[in-house]
C-alpha cells in the first residue's frame, strides 16, 4: 500500500487539484484508491461532490473516536472518500493536548486497506499535517511555477526531516510537481528550470499546465477527467499518474529523465 501526502504550507499551488486528480486517475486505472480530507475547509470533499453540510459524519469523528473508518468512509463510484467539514478547524486546540497526537491519523487508518491512500494536507505545518507525515511513506509538493513559490519551503522541508527524526523513519519526497504552468511566458519556464536545480533529481517530468477546466472541475463536483477528459489539465494529470506509477516499480524521476535525455 502506498501512503501519499500531497502537501504545500502556501496555498493556491493546486494541492487540493492534485489529490483529486491523481486519485481519480488511479481510481480509474483499477486501483483501490482511499482519498482524505484533512483540510477543514472541506476543498478535496466538494471537488469529488460531497456536500460538507450534509455529512453525519467526517475525518473528524474518525480522529476523535466517535466513529469507526467503515462509517466514515463515503463511496464515490468505487473511489472511497473520507470528508471533511468546518468542524476540523478546531483540531489543533482540541486534540493538541492529547496523549499520542501525532498518531491520531495512524491509528484511525489503520486498518485501511488499499493500493493508494491519498491524503490532501491543509496549507499549513499544524497537527493535522503532522498526522499525515507520522502516517504516509511519501510526500509529493506541489509548486507553483513561480520564483516565489519557493518561499516558505523551508519550513516544509524541516518539518519533513524532524519528522522523519522523531516520528516516521520511511517518510520519503516522491517528489515536487510545478503546477501552474504558462508556456507562453519566459518567467514560468525559467521558474521551472530553477525549481529543477534547486530540487535537483526530486522534481517531476510532468509540468501541470494552467487550464481553465481544472479550475471548473471541483464547482461540478467532478475531476478533470470526467469533466473535461479531453483537455490539457487530463492530459497532464494523466501523464503524471503514470511517472506516478513508474516510482513504485523503482524508476526514479532522475532516472526517468535521464532516459528521456
Amino acid at each position: 500500500m502506498r501512503k501519499v501526502a500531497i502537501s504545500n504550507q502556501k496555498g493556491g499551488v493546486g494541492k487540493t487539484t492534485t489529490a483529486i486528480n491523481l486519485s481519480s486517475w488511479l481510481h480509474r486505472k483499477g486501483f483501490r484508491v482511499l482519498a482524505v480530507d484533512l483540510d477543514h475547509q472541506a476543498n478535496l470533499t466538494t471537488g469529488l461532490g460531497i456536500n460538507p453540510a450534509e455529512l453525519k459524519m467526517s475525518v473528524w469523528d474518525l480522529l476523535t473516536s466517535q466513529a469507526e473508518f467503515e462509517e466514515v468512509a463515503i463511496d464515490r463510484a468505487g473511489l472511497h472518500v473520507i470528508p471533511s467539514n468546518i468542524k476540523l478547524s478546531s483540531a489543533d486546540l482540541v486534540l493538541g493536548g492529547e496523549v499520542g497526537r501525532d498518531y491520531l491519523l495512524k491509528q484511525a487508518l489503520q486498518h485501511a486497506d488499499y493500493d493508494y491512500i491519498i491524503i490532501d494536507c491543509p496549507p499549513s505545518l499544524g497537527l493535522m499535517t503532522i498526522n499525515a507525515f507520522t502516517f504516509v511513506n511519501e510526500l509529493v509538493i506541489p509548486v507553483q511555477s513561480e520564483f516565489y513559490a519557493l518561499q516558505g519551503l523551508g519550513s516544509l522541508l524541516q518539518a519533513v526531516e524532524l519528522t522523519r527524526q522523531r516520528l516516521n523513519p520511511v517518510l520519503e519526497i516522491a517528489g515536487v510537481l510545478c503546477t501552474l504552468f504558462d508556456g507562453r511566458k519566459n518567467l514560468h519556464k525559467e521558474a521551472v528550470e530553477f525549481i529543477r536545480n534547486s530540487f535537483s533529481g526530486h522534481v517531476f517530468e510532468t509540468v501541470i499546465r494552467d487550464n481553465i477546466a481544472l479550475a471548473e472541475a471541483p464547482s461540478h463536483g467532478q475531476s478533470i477527467f470526467e469533466y473535461a477528459p479531453n483537455s490539457h489539465g487530463a492530459e497532464d494529470y494523466g501523464r503524471f499518474g503514470e511517472e506516478f506509477i513508474l516510482l513504485e516499480e523503482g524508476i526514479h524521476v532522475e532516472e526517468k529523465a535521464g532516459e528521456a535525455d
